[in-house]
């Protein structure tokens, strides 16, 4: 059943809760919410079973955590930091995609983090170029152009991805769901500052960052670079396909990192 937590910025975030133990939070990327993400569920289930309490939410502007207004990456923190609180401190977040940048960001605000493990973090690009790309896509999110907008954030994506939205009879209401990326873009900006200014260095917590057995050429790349640059840092392949991780292998992977850190 969804419960609910209100951030101190007084959004209301929709989550669900498995298990009872320490806490493991997962944190979304510019795509899906619960409804949408069976993959996620079914891994917070299988790691609740192993003595954990774990936490699923939506991302604000999605599902059950509706919000007005600019959702810019303070308001994110300011929900994720909301779920930590009811999931226990402190916890481990696992990132999925860009999600991985809102949980070094998350860290980076000093958030009760005990580690972070990544899935598939784009961040192979540098600083200049990100910057450049979320500048406008955010110029079009300003102007209203959600399609303009979502075009936008995913020009670097597989092709096929965006021909399949524009496809969908919903497109224009899937297009508006954009108004929920400008936390994810933001994250990407800061998220590769830290890795181009070598301040990921200060962050005490691990950082496992992983990507899948089949995967793009940049994701081995971006995890090597988080790796090499966080002081905790370390680089593994898990099973996975299409930027989705196999359920059992991940929940096993995070199953032996949050009880080496909780």
């Amino acid at each position: 059943m969804t419960q609910h937590a209100t951030s101190v910025a007084g959004d209301h975030v929709g989550f669900d809760r498995y298990g009872q133990g320490p806490a493991v939070v997962f944190v979304a990327g510019a795509g899906p919410d619960r409804a949408t993400d069976p993959v996620t569920t079914r891994t917070a289930e299988l790691v609740a079973e192993q003595g954990f309490t774990t936490v699923v939410y939506d991302r604000l502007g999605r599902g059950d955590s509706p919000a007005e207004g600019v959702l810019d990456l303070g308001r994110e923190i300011s929900a994720l930091g909301a779920v930590i609180d009811v999931a226990g401190l402190p916890a481990v977040l696992v990132g999925h995609s860009s999600g991985c940048a809102i949980a070094l960001a998350a860290a980076d605000a000093e958030q009760p983090v005990a580690g972070l493990l990544l899935w598939e973090a784009p961040l192979a690009g540098n600083l200049a170029d990100v910057e450049e790309w979320i500048g406008e896509f955010e110029r079009r999110l300003d102007a209203e152009d959600f399609l303009g907008a979502t075009e936008q954030y995913m020009k670097d994506m597989p092709p096929q991805w965006l021909a399949q939205l524009k496809a969908s009879p919903d497109v224009e209401m899937l297009a508006r769901t954009s108004v929920s990326k400008r936390a994810d873009g933001q994250a990407l900006v800061r998220a590769t500052e830290l890795l181009e200014t070598g301040a990921l260095r200060e962050l005490a917590v691990p950082v496992l960052a992983t990507y899948g057995s089949e995967t793009f050429p940049e994701m081995p790349v971006a995890a090597a670079r988080i790796a090499e640059t966080a002081t905790r840092g370390s680089v593994e392949e898990v099973a996975g396909a299409q930027h989705s991780w196999d359920p059992e292998a991940m929940a096993d992977r995070i199953v032996r990192f949050a009880r080496d850190e909780l």
